[in-house]
């Protein structure tokens, strides 16, 4: 069960449209009594250990988990580059060619990302 920082953050998360950044929170979070950033990265670590919330590289920001059927540490994302929204998609098929590709290369996957970037279908008919 996630401790007090940690509903805070994911509170957060689930109310944004788009994936934030630890600053971002920190700034939202102030008036919870979050006042470190310390505070916030600790708060994300336990969560994305607990598989409730992504890390983002390519924007280094963190999205809620949105499917139950996540694999912990497996994630793709469709990010829109004009409108800053992030959908997580799951392909089984995605899974098993990633499984393959660690396997060819000897290499335990601890866990994988993979991040597509252009324009959501609202900004490309928009």
């Amino acid at each position: 069960m996630p401790g007090r920082n940690q509903q805070l953050v994911l509170g957060a998360l689930a109310r944004s449209e788009r994936p934030m950044g630890a600053y971002e929170l920190l700034e939202l979070l102030r008036q919870e009594g979050l006042r470190s950033p310390l505070q916030i990265y600790r708060a994300l670590d336990r969560l994305i250990e607990e598989g409730l919330v992504h890390r983002i590289e390519s924007l280094s920001a963190f999205a809620l988990c949105v499917h139950s059927e996540c694999t912990h540490g497996r994630a793709a994302f469709a990010i829109c580059a004009n409108c800053g929204r992030a959908s997580e998609v799951h392909d089984p098929a995605l899974e098993r060619v990633l499984r393959r590709i660690a396997r060819r290369q000897g290499f335990r996957t601890k866990s994988a990302t993979v991040e597509l970037s252009g324009l959501c279908e609202a900004c490309a008919h928009g």
